[in-house]
């Protein structure tokens, strides 16, 4: 079996400069080795996009970062990946697209930004923030890590395996015409998990 990975969650945003280059910036995205778990396209209110950025209120560009962030549609994509928030931070580039431009130039900042407030994308910089961003965007979202290799497998061996070969065995000996509403019935009736529900 393979060792446990659990796959960390980020926030990414594609600004509103940029999101006419967004079905290429989410074929990077895919192509880096990311999950895309959630996605919406939004176009935030003025205070909206103040309390999306409240740790920046009082800064120069806090003003302009507002009305800029406000003055389009924008895409919030959650992410998955081992080391997702250092990963998605490192394949933006840095906040200036030009430094991005010189130092790293296959990022997506470098390829699609314009200067250091249009600069195409946001990322979450720390667990703290993506778990803050994410409630912001996907407030219904669970936010725990997702499991995968030795813990998968084992809750799929110990809660579904059981009840699946048994509903299989018995599909294929009654050979129904519709197997998929019969499977779906058979499993809510034998599910081994379901309350007992005691007459008055």
């Amino acid at each position: 079996m393979s060792g446990n990975v659990e796959l960390e969650k980020t926030l990414a945003i594609i600004k509103p400069d940029a999101v006419q280059d967004a079905d290429e910036i989410k074929r990077i995205i895919k192509a880096s080795g990311f999950s895309v778990i959630a996605e919406r396209q939004i176009h935030l209110s003025t205070e909206q996009a103040g309390d999306f950025y409240a740790e920046h209120y009082g800064k120069m560009f806090f003003t302009n970062l507002m009305s800029f962030m406000s003055g389009g549609p924008i895409i919030a994509i959650v992410l998955a990946k081992k080391n997702a928030i250092e990963d998605w931070r490192k394949l933006m580039g840095p906040t200036n697209p030009m430094d991005a431009r010189e130092r790293f130039p296959d990022s997506i900042r470098a390829l699609f930004g314009k200067d250091q407030t249009q600069n195409s994308v946001h990322g979450s910089d720390s667990v703290a923030s993506a778990s803050r961003e994410i409630r912001f965007f996907f407030p219904q979202m669970i936010l725990e890590p997702i499991p995968t290799g030795q813990t998968t497998e084992r809750y799929i061996e110990q809660h579904i395996t059981p009840t699946l070969n048994e509903a299989l065995c018995m599909l294929c000996k009654e050979k129904p015409g519709d197997p998929v509403s019969w499977l779906a019935e058979y499993l809510d009736m034998n599910n081994p998990n379901k309350p007992c529900v005691t007459q008055p």
